[in-house]
């Protein structure tokens, strides 16, 4: 494989290669297996008919395609290594000739850490950490149990009356608004009892007294965990204060295009449509993208200075580490993008690695 390697602006980096045709087609075998995961064929369950099958029933240009992922996906790490390029952030990676009997050509444009002046993180950490705010013992009391409890005996009291009204579905029109009218609030007094049975019910449990006690554990975690997320934001907040550095183009896109993935996906969960939503608030995607390029560059900030930390106290994540959870995403979700998931996880590992060694300053 070839490559050159030019420098750009806001330090980002060119790399366009070719990939010999010999070594490209060596690629086809794991194409073929992917393709298959995802394929249905008669005769066949997903997933399980043979190469030679799948190579019949796929288009060209969608095996070339598949073969040309899996082979940038693993020589994209190839090439940084051998370079010795400290990426980071996600690659824009794009193919500029493919075709069969053919080398590959690709372009990848991708971040590099630029020079960063860090703020003195283990001094931030060590401030916020010892604040007596962020230091006082989490508790629940036995209220909080108690209210939780009675919306566990609630649920189950209103999903008890959800079966005695089934067949609902057949009514007429006036039919259904009359039972509609006729469901009124159950009293309290109707509540099944908190018992052994009822502990029973929620799973694993012999006794009512182990769900309680389970109830404030969670409770308790739950708590713990909003804690540490308000001292983490604080932290950050400093970091990001007193840290000078050039932010990579690239890292704020990427930032940007996660806030809208986040927006895009909340709004079809709310079942509208993204062109819809768009209409009633009266804005362009790139009205919205230009509203959030601010926080973008924030986040693109912190993720730079992460890194830097990382790099500081070898903290970054294994390649053991990040690979399990890649294989755990990619089985999950057959269609991700390998690349898209592994600098995913890498990001997240790292994030975690670095929040817990300020923890402890």
């Amino acid at each position: 494989m070839k490559t050159t390697i030019k420098k750009l602006e806001k330090s980002e980096i060119e790399i366009t290669g070719v990939l010999e045709v010999t070594e490209f087609e060596k690629y086809e075998g794991k194409a073929l297996e992917r393709i298959g995961e995802r394929m249905e064929l008669p005769g066949f369950r997903t997933g399980k008919a043979p190469a030679s099958i799948v190579k019949e029933n796929v288009q060209e240009m969608q095996l070339l395609e598949e073969m040309a992922e899996s082979a940038l996906q693993e020589n994209y790490i190839k090439i940084l290594e051998e370079n010795k390029i400290d990426a980071i952030g996600r690659p824009q990676i794009s193919i500029t000739k493919i075709a069969k009997g053919s080398d590959l050509e690709f372009k990848i444009i991708t971040a590099v850490m630029p020079e960063m002046k860090l703020g003195d993180y283990k001094k931030i950490a060590k401030t916020e950490n010892g604040k007596e705010e962020n230091k006082k013992e989490i508790v629940v009391d036995e209220a909080e149990v108690e209210k939780t409890i009675l919306e566990l005996r609630k649920m189950r009291a209103e999903q008890a009356r959800g079966g005695d009204h089934a067949g609902h579905e057949n009514m007429n029109e006036e039919e259904h608004e009359k039972a509609h009218e006729e469901v009124k609030e159950i009293p309290e007094s109707d509540y099944p009892l908190f018992d052994d049975n009822f502990a029973k019910s929620f799973g694993d449990f012999k006794t009512a007294d182990e769900l309680r006690e389970k109830i404030k554990s969670n409770m308790k975690i739950e708590k713990e965990t909003v804690e540490k997320d308000k001292l983490r934001l604080l932290i950050v907040e400093e970091l990001v204060k007193q840290t000078e550095g050039e932010i990579p183009e690239i890292l704020i896109q990427s930032e940007t295009d996660k806030i809208m993935y986040r927006l895009q996906a909340d709004i079809t969960n709310a079942g509208l449509k993204v062109e819809d939503y768009l209409k009633q608030i009266g804005k362009t995607e790139e009205d919205l993208r230009k509203e959030w390029r601010s926080e973008a560059e924030k986040r693109a900030k912190l993720q730079m200075i992460i890194h830097n930390i990382s790099e500081k106290e070898n903290l970054a994540p294994t390649e053991e580490e990040i690979e399990k959870d890649v294989t755990q995403i990619t089985a999950m979700y057959k269609d991700a993008d390998p690349l898209r998931a592994r600098a995913y996880v890498e990001q997240m590992l790292e994030n975690e690695k670095v929040f817990k060694f300020l923890e402890t300053q």
